[in-house]
């Protein structure tokens, strides 16, 4: 049976408190450990790690290690054993002694910093998804959680299993890995080209001309209207219970009358972009909510994952039934393989999925648009701060006149704020948000703002310029513990599938801290 995200954290809980799995408490055999840096660790442990100490030193990101983080937030080392790094040269066709890999410096500098977090985290806090800052290569590593009989444990990017956790240092966290972890080099294409399992679905990327959306790098694309994107994919074994043996069967079952199969108008074209979100989203972010998501195809896709298992499409198509008197399951949704899935490319992130999704007519869901589809937002998230939008011509989705407009990425996990971040004006304002295409039908709308200061803003709001509501005073609403407060501002009616303008305009200038607008079914 597939374990649950929802109940991963009690899992985790659970076993921290069992004999079976409780994480172990670190004896390093000397004193004043909190006084030692994570360098001084791996050195006062050389018999155990002098491989990866000469692969630090090598990369020149030894010395990093014996200071603090100017950010203040400490360091995370993912620290392979001798044993890890011996296994990871016999793997490696490259290398044949550890000498021969130090001998490859453009590769060990990435590879060093690949295994630190620029940021102290203990494994409580881990997700089941990325953890929350980049690796000092600039690459995010994932979290999964394996339960097997006998033990459970964290395992980093599906291949290094932490054996132990939580070394606490002066300057952050050691977490101890029985394998090396291998940077993420190859983009989601890439990945396809890997893994033959993926044919069919790597034909149909093929012929339907979509190579270069789905061989992106990311590193090295330079304009930021690209963003890293989610794939959700089948694996062969699964189109074959479809009775679906090739890409042929898959063109005779999608598009058996036409063949234009590079246009977005194409059935098979369709198919294939309706597997890719146009936003990175690890299986924790479906996590407690029920939500259409946009995606490259002219349809959205609906995820819930308000129930113990995560669904796609429910209540779309029947699958399964499953008649186990006196019960009767009927099984109308597509899952996850949770295990497999959180897969890093630099093109975004891989999930599997065990059914074949085709294209549904979504049903109206809540929906929460956090100017996530503003390109160069997405760029200032990558560093917490405050970001002054000098040219507005740079922004896509949103527009404005009066004060300057600032992006606030808080970088704290704690903020009242959903995901950490707003947008900031004080003054005479109005600005509008073109948020993404929501399905059609009748929508209250919820605007969450900052509602607890004498100098906000009285505001009002207008959807695709007619005003919604009334006077809404953003100086009352919220407390001293969570100064954000969502309002009910009124409720719309879409007519059609498509993209929508939300205008705020200030009625009394003051300051306007904007978090997210949210549209909830009627």
């Amino acid at each position: 049976m597939k374990d649950l995200i929802k109940i991963y954290g009690l899992l985790v809980l659970s076993c921290l408190f069992s004999s079976s799995c409780k994480e172990p408490v670190v004896e390093a055999g000397f004193e004043d450990q909190e006084k030692l840096t994570i360098y001084d660790y791996i050195t006062e442990n050389k018999d155990n790690y002098s491989s990866f100490l000469s692969i630090l030193e090598k990369g020149g990101i030894d010395k990093t290690l014996t200071a603090y983080n100017p950010n203040g937030i400490g360091y995370t080392l993912f620290l392979p054993t001798n044993s890890a790094v011996d296994e990871f040269i016999a793997q490696n066709p490259q290398y044949n002694t550890l000498q021969d890999l130090l001998a490859d410096e453009t590769y060990v500098r990435v590879l060093c910093r690949y295994h630190i977090v620029n940021m102290g985290i203990e494994s409580n806090s881990f997700p089941f998804g990325a953890l929350p800052e980049y690796t000092l290569s600039e690459d995010f590593l994932t979290v999964g959680f394996v339960i097997e009989q006998d033990t459970s444990y964290y395992k980093i990017n599906n291949e290094a299993p932490v054996i132990q956790p939580n070394i606490e240092l002066s300057n952050g966290y050691i977490h101890v890995i029985s394998n090396m972890l291998k940077p993420v080099v190859y983009t989601t294409y890439n990945w396809l080209e890997l893994n033959p399992g993926y044919s069919i679905f790597k034909a149909a990327v093929d012929t339907t001309g979509l190579k270069e959306v789905f061989d992106l790098n990311m590193k090295e694309v330079e304009d930021i209207a690209f963003r890293p994107f989610t794939l959700l994919v089948e694996h062969d074994s699964v189109f074959n219970k479809r009775g679906i043996a090739s890409i042929q069967d898959l063109i005779n079952l999608v598009s058996p009358d036409r063949t234009d199969y590079a246009s977005n108008l194409n059935p098979l074209y369709g198919f294939v972009s309706y597997h890719q979100l146009t936003e990175t989203m690890f299986m924790d972010d479906f996590v407690d909510n029920n939500t259409n998501y946009t995606t490259y195809s002219a349809v959205p896709l609906n995820i819930d994952g308000l129930g113990l298992d995560i669904a796609i499409n429910k209540g779309k198509e029947i699958f399964d039934t499953i008649i186990n008197t006196p019960d009767t399951t009927i099984i109308n949704y597509i899952s996850f393989d949770y295990d497999a899935s959180n897969v890093l490319t630099q093109s975004g992130v891989i999930h599997f999925i065990d059914r074949v999704m085709f294209q549904k007519t979504p049903s109206r869901a809540n929906q929460v648009f956090e100017f996530y589809n503003e390109p160069l937002f997405n760029e200032y998230r990558l560093e917490p701060g405050e970001y002054l939008v000098e040219d507005p011509t740079a922004l896509q989705v949103v527009k404005w006149t009066g004060p300057d407009l600032i992006f606030v990425e808080t970088g704290n996990n704690e903020s009242p704020a959903w995901s950490a971040d707003y947008l900031y004006l004080n003054g005479d304002f109005t600005i509008s948000y073109t948020i993404p295409k929501i399905v059609q039908g009748n929508y209250t709308v919820l605007l969450y703002a900052d509602a607890f200061y004498y100098l906000n803003a009285l505001i009002e709001v207008y959807i695709d310029g007619k005003k919604v509501g009334g006077l809404v005073d953003l100086t009352t609403g919220g407390s001293s513990s969570n100064p954000f407060f969502e309002f009910e501002i009124g409720s719309v009616n879409f007519l059609k599938y498509e993209a929508h303008t939300v205008e705020i305009r200030s009625r009394i200038p003051g300051i306007f801290i904007w978090d997210y607008i949210r549209f909830e079914p009627l």
